[in-house]
């Protein structure tokens, strides 16, 4: 049986397109592989940019990878909070995967001090 979880991504990257393209597509690749997830599976993934990130759309960039094709993809500008961690991509990637599974989030590139307590160090992409 099959139940809907939320994963969490971020990254930290600069401003330009190749870079971009690098961080969005291992954070991608390191949440499906962690998961086990197949992109028939997911239902939607929503991007949050700082205001500093403006060199690409990190959901054309994944498309434009090959990936992501048949799933809904949205972009957002993350509201600005003076004191916060710039250069920051972040994700929620909405996907069935068994009931029992647990959720492993990808905090990759300076970003495991958003969430140390959800953070894994030993990426895998």
């Amino acid at each position: 049986m099959k139940k809907l979880f939320a994963l969490r991504g971020a990254t930290q990257c600069i401003n330009s397109g190749d870079d971009i393209t690098k961080h969005i597509t291992l954070m991608y690749d390191e949440l499906l592989l962690r998961n086990n997830i197949a992109e028939a599976d997911i239902v939607s993934l929503q991007f949050s940019v700082t205001r500093d990130i403006n060199a690409a759309n990190p959901a054309a960039v994944l498309r434009k990878s090959g990936r992501a094709e048949n799933v809904a993809l949205f972009v957002v500008q993350e509201a600005y909070v003076k004191g916060g961690l710039p250069h920051t991509i972040r994700c929620l990637l909405h996907c069935y995967m068994d009931a029992g599974a647990y959720p492993h989030h990808a905090y990759r590139n300076g970003t495991e001090v958003l969430r140390p307590d959800r953070s894994e160090n030993d990426s895998m992409c």
